[in-house]
């Protein structure tokens, strides 16, 4: 795969994350929570991953 591809799936898992975060909030916030450190590390991988 090239280095863009892993990049943008990574920025798509990342959004994927934070729209679980948004649905569960009002109902499980432990569970929010987790996925809001998910896609934090999500997020954080692809910037590594396009500038590294």
């Amino acid at each position: 795969m090239s280095k863009e591809v892993v990049g943008v799936l990574l920025l798509a898992l990342a959004g994927f994350l934070v729209g679980g975060v948004y649905t569960t909030w009002k109902t499980a916030k432990l569970l929010a929570g987790l996925l809001l450190i998910a896609a934090l590390l999500a997020i954080g991988g692809a910037i590594a991953w396009f500038v590294g």
